[in-house]
């Protein structure tokens, strides 16, 4: 939208929700350091900045690339000239018994804000029926940054939050178990960078089960296969899945040439093979050159997307376009982090950590959320846990009085 604000045309953004959320601080939201609307942006408000742009609310159902339409959930189709689909992807459960059921996803505001409620749920039940209601355990599947994030979140806000908020509960009583199926968590960093993110989540009393497998998830437990053959059913009162993604099924119904994990086909170009008017980026669309499915390649295929339009608009050829590598990193904890850079440059530690604090509230949109997150996550750094910081949430399975 940003690059098309200067052509000749009318620029429509179709989403589903009427908000942009920053899915790298949604495990924040998940454990009660930040709100929901630091990490959420009204896409009215964005579409409004550019003369050029609206934006409409609603579910694409289908596209018809023959008649150049998009249908819509609601109201009439929309014909376009250039079409640009960026829809993201879906949680993958791999076919495992229950996940889809039974355990929350952070990839959304709504899968957030349901794991915050879920966890403190579970210490409000301990807390009023200590000798009854079972310890709570939480399990989070999945060894990459976001599992990372969020069992280190989770064990912060055990060691530090619940002495003051429970002092009624044990602190050795609340588990919070993260499982992995490879050897190490943090496959794509260096193994210096993995090994240290271990250490620091076994310093900070996360359960790590490298080498196991999910069998299955239910209502109140999930079963593990662990790295000797055995299996072993651990109680949880939350299951995190914080693992696997594939593209939106509905995007395969589209007629477009689709390939591994159900993404679109595209050329160097990012134009859709045999559809010179589509453009796929990001996690749906699937490149010569497979990209990790994190934030900068869409975000540079979105960019690129719009200036090969420009150009198409102004009769030039389009040109290829080429990734450039910034680096990745993941929080383990508050002062702690893992950076790594291009050239094989790494950090850790709490330079790590203030590098990845920068660079995440720069990336939010709009300044009232960047300022909104500085103030409330230096709060909980400077005063956690006597301040007890945004640690609230609502009960679940209770009725509401």
């Amino acid at each position: 939208m940003r690059q098309l604000s200067v052509a000749d045309a009318d620029v429509i953004l179709v989403d589903r929700h009427p908000y942009n959320t920053f899915q790298p601080l949604l495990y924040q939201v998940a454990t009660g350091g930040l709100n929901p609307g630091d990490v959420t942006y009204a896409l009215r408000a964005y579409a409004s900045r550019y003369r050029n742009a609206t934006f409409r609310r609603a579910a694409v159902t289908g596209v018809d690339p023959v008649a150049h339409l998009v249908h819509l959930d609601e109201g009439a189709p929309l014909p376009y000239d250039y079409l640009v689909i960026s829809t993201g992807v879906a949680t993958n459960y791999f076919g495992i018994p229950g996940a889809a059921e039974h355990s929350i996803t952070i990839y959304t505001r709504a899968g957030a804000i349901k794991a915050r409620d879920r966890v403190l749920t579970a210490l409000e039940r301990v807390s009023a029926h200590p000798d009854t209601a079972p310890a709570p355990v939480i399990v989070v599947v999945g060894g990459g940054a976001t599992g990372v994030e969020m069992a280190g979140a989770l064990a912060e806000l055990r060691n530090e939050a619940v002495p003051v908020a429970y002092p009624e509960i044990h602190v050795d009583d609340v588990k919070i178990i993260l499982v992995e199926m490879s050897d190490a968590v943090l496959g794509p960093f260096h193994p210096k960078l993995r090994d240290y993110a271990a250490e620091a989540l076994r310093k900070r009393g996360v359960d790590l089960r490298l080498g196991t497998s999910v069998k299955e998830v239910g209502p109140k437990h999930v079963t593990v296969q662990g790295p000797d053959g055995a299996t072993e059913v651990i109680p949880a009162a939350a299951t995190i899945w914080a693992t696997g993604v594939s593209a939106v099924p509905v995007v395969g119904e589209w007629h477009l040439p689709t390939g591994p994990g159900g993404r679109v086909l595209v050329e160097p170009d990012l134009r859709v093979t045999g559809f010179p008017d589509i453009f796929a980026v990001g996690d749906v669309a699937a490149t010569g050159q497979p990209l990790a499915q994190l934030a900068q390649p869409a975000i540079q295929g979105g960019k690129h997307a719009g200036i090969q339009i420009r150009r198409l608009l102004a009769g030039a050829t389009t040109r290829e376009f080429h990734y450039k590598d910034k680096g990745t990193m993941a929080t383990i904890g508050r002062s702690d982090a893992v950076v790594q850079l291009p050239f094989g440059l790494r950090l850790e530690g709490f330079l790590a950590w203030v590098s990845w604090l920068g660079l995440h509230v720069v990336a939010l949109v709009g300044n009232r959320n960047r300022l909104a997150t500085l103030i409330n996550l230096s709060v909980r750094y400077f005063t956690w846990p006597r301040s007890l910081n945004i640690v609230v949430g609502d009960p679940v399975d209770t009725p509401v009085r």
